[in-house]
């Protein structure tokens, strides 16, 4: 779907902490610059109150996700290493008041590893739903990023918005027009399709959609990064 009356939703992305998840080698997890498909996609099946294992769900709704980012404020990045002693029987508590268990190994020496995140940076992100009339629909989405099914969070469990996701509408043709329309002073960095604006800056090849099915990445998309 495309023409001057395409609805998209806005999104505000800010927190002390987020991560936009990028490739997992080994035990360091990088943070990408832009929010990827597959986190978006998870964020609004969490706001839906959907269950992970719903996967033909969430790849529905992944493939019908058009959208593009704009950098606000680009904050500074941190990167944890986390130390942490697992045991089999290890419980903790989770967002429905009741402790989870695990089912993996336990580990004579510390589980080790390092996470990337994003430090009181801002985001925009503007989207839409294609095919618009397929469940659940752009209001869907936006009634429940005003009341989510659960807690929400920003590419981590740690990361907790510091305001309400849902930050307006705009109009416009393709992502690009879409980020013209935000509110902002003066050209800010950001990023969009390949085939939803012109040519800026670079193009790049991002792994940011996931497998559903299987649980795992796979796939890349073209990206353009420059100004609006």
């Amino acid at each position: 779907m495309s023409g001057a009356e395409t609805r998209w939703l806005v999104l505000r992305l800010t927190a002390p902490m987020m991560s936009f998840g990028a490739v997992v080698i080994d035990q360091v997890g990088p943070t990408a610059r832009w929010p990827g498909a597959s986190m978006l996609t998870g964020l609004l099946g969490n706001a839906l109150g959907w269950d992970w294992d719903e996967r033909a769900g969430h790849q529905a709704l992944q493939d019908r996700l058009r959208f593009g980012s704009m950098e606000m404020r680009a904050g500074d990045r941190l990167t944890d290493t986390q130390n942490a002693q697992l045991g089999a029987n290890d419980r903790g508590w989770t967002t429905r008041g009741v402790p989870e268990g695990r089912t993996g190994a336990s580990y004579d020496a510390p589980h080790r590893r390092r996470r990337d995140y994003l430090l009181d940076a801002e985001y925009r992100v503007v989207l839409t739903l294609d095919p618009a009339d397929a469940a659940p629909t752009l209001d869907a989405i936006a009634d429940a990023l005003d009341r989510p099914e659960r807690p929400l969070f920003l590419g981590r469990k740690p990361c907790l918005p510091t305001q309400p996701l849902r930050a307006g509408e705009v109009r416009g043709a393709t992502v690009h027009d879409a980020l013209d329309a935000l509110d902002r002073d003066g050209p800010r960095p950001a990023a969009w399709p390949a085939d939803e604006g012109p040519l800026g800056d670079r193009t790049l090849d991002i792994a940011d959609t996931r497998v559903w099915s299987s649980g795992l990445h796979g796939g890349t998309r073209s990206v353009v990064e420059g100004k609006v």
